[in-house]
């Protein structure tokens, strides 16, 4: 149970519903078409539809109680039996309600930012907090004003370790997220060009990631990029820990190993291998164990966890592919940070004759497309077979390939369908192909493609 009829009404006390005060909530659902069980709906405006229109199919489907927007004229066939709160704004219903339910159930909170690995960081610390403690985290791409309401009202009242992945494209939306979460410790992975278009330079991205300090208590302890300036010089109101490769740093990575299917990294004399390939992930990996130490977790048991780990689906996937090719998908996302990372990997990994680059637009650079675009072609070498790209702004990458590499073949796709006929000579065993683009690409069409 989430909630009883009287805790909603104390919380929102316009309401009408001839309503039993114990009357259960017991889940929230946004979609009126989901089955829900003593569901509360929270109908939401959209773009293209106002989630108020759908309060019967809703009711239908379970929901024994909704918000609803003040203004709104009620339909006239409702039940009596339904709890209808009364608000000024959905949304913001939603929101409180889930800052009262942190608070009520009063879990550890770990909020996690940057430009790039918050997904894989949130997974690396589900699976290292699930070693001690009963853990809850965000699922998917639940991370903005909407979803990580959604997220903190869907754990267990037993909740001891809550961890938050937080996202944003604006000023405002971390702030926001951080006080409906109030992390207890957070961690921001990195700073990029991701939504510099919104932002206006990396010193604003900078900004906007800090903004998770906003809610933070004066005890909780921010783990930071200890190698990003602008992160190392911020003034914060918390205890701030610095993690990076750099000597400068308060825990320092070494000895970073890449292999066929996993990297292995020291820290603070204690060595750990993950299934994940990168000194990205490294980093990534470092900024848990630094946390799960301060919460009292073993060595022992983080390498246990890093050695059964679940990761979030799109995010460096490796597939067995035709003809037994091997492909790799990093497809969920995108910041030219990150394709520079997974382009790095693929010339690290050994034992593949073949090195085949596939390649789509970053989207959200603004003014700075065709200069961060560029910037992807400085660190492709002569490892690397092939480099196909697709997209407006991944011409760019295109266009300083054959300036920079004439003799590399590079070919710019003017429809997806073109890609397998001219892979097709690559289809063999020990040939390697990465997918790397932003999520509004839909690179998994390549995908099919080729597996």
């Amino acid at each position: 149970m989430l909630f009883t009829a009287s805790q909603l009404i104390e919380l929102f006390p316009q309401y009408q519903g001839n309503v039993q005060n114990d009357l259960e909530i017991r889940e929230i659902t946004k979609d009126s078409r989901d089955k829900s069980n003593h569901g509360l709906y929270v109908p939401i405006a959209g773009d293209r539809f106002d989630g108020h229109q759908f309060i019967e199919g809703a009711v239908e489907n379970g929901a024994v109680a909704t918000f609803w927007k003040k203004d709104i004229p009620l339909p006239p066939d409702l039940p009596s039996t339904l709890l209808v709160l009364f608000v000024e704004d959905t949304v913001k219903a939603l929101q409180e309600l889930a800052a009262a339910y942190r608070k009520e159930v009063n879990p550890t909170v770990i909020g996690i930012t940057g430009s790039n690995g918050k997904t894989t960081t949130k997974d690396l610390a589900k699976a290292v907090m699930e070693t001690t403690f009963k853990t809850h985290a965000t699922k998917g791409n639940f991370n903005n004003h909407i979803g990580a309401p959604l997220t903190i009202l869907s754990m267990d009242r037993t909740t001891e370790v809550l961890i938050l992945e937080m996202g944003m494209n604006h000023f405002g939306e971390i702030e926001l997220l951080s006080g409906i979460g109030q992390p207890d410790n957070a961690i921001i992975t990195n700073i990029d060009g991701q939504h510099i278009e919104n932002l206006g330079s990396r010193a604003g991205i900078a900004k906007a990631k800090l903004e998770i300090v906003s809610g933070m208590k004066p005890e909780g302890m921010l783990i930071i990029d200890g190698d990003e300036p602008l992160l190392i010089d911020a003034a914060v109101p918390v205890p701030k820990k610095r993690i990076g490769f750099s000597e400068e740093n308060d825990v320092i990575i070494r000895n970073v190993v890449v292999e066929e299917s996993v990297t292995n990294f020291e820290i603070e004399k204690e060595s750990y291998q993950i299934p994940l390939l990168g000194k990205h992930h490294a980093k990534n990996a470092a900024y848990i164990i630094k946390l799960a130490y301060s919460m009292g977790i073993t060595p022992e048991a983080i390498r246990k966890a890093f050695g059964h780990l679940e990761m979030t689906k799109m995010r460096f996937e490796k597939h067995t592919g035709k003809n037994g090719i091997t492909v790799i998908n990093d497809a969920y996302n995108a910041s030219p940070a990150s394709m520079k990372a997974a382009i790095q990997v693929v010339e690290e990994m050994k034992g593949y004759q073949h090195k085949i680059l596939v390649l789509g637009d970053i989207l959200e650079l603004g003014e700075y497309a065709e200069e961060f675009h560029r910037g992807i072609a400085e660190i492709i070498h002569s490892g690397i077979t092939a480099v196909y790209t697709y997209g407006q702004n991944s011409f760019y990458i295109h266009d300083e390939l054959k300036r920079k590499l004439p003799e590399l073949t590079a070919v710019h796709l003017a429809d997806k369908s073109e890609l397998i006929d001219h892979v097709e000579k690559y289809l063999e065993p020990k040939n390697l192909f990465l997918l790397k683009a932003s999520r509004g690409m839909a690179f998994e069409t390549f995908l099919e493609q080729l597996i």
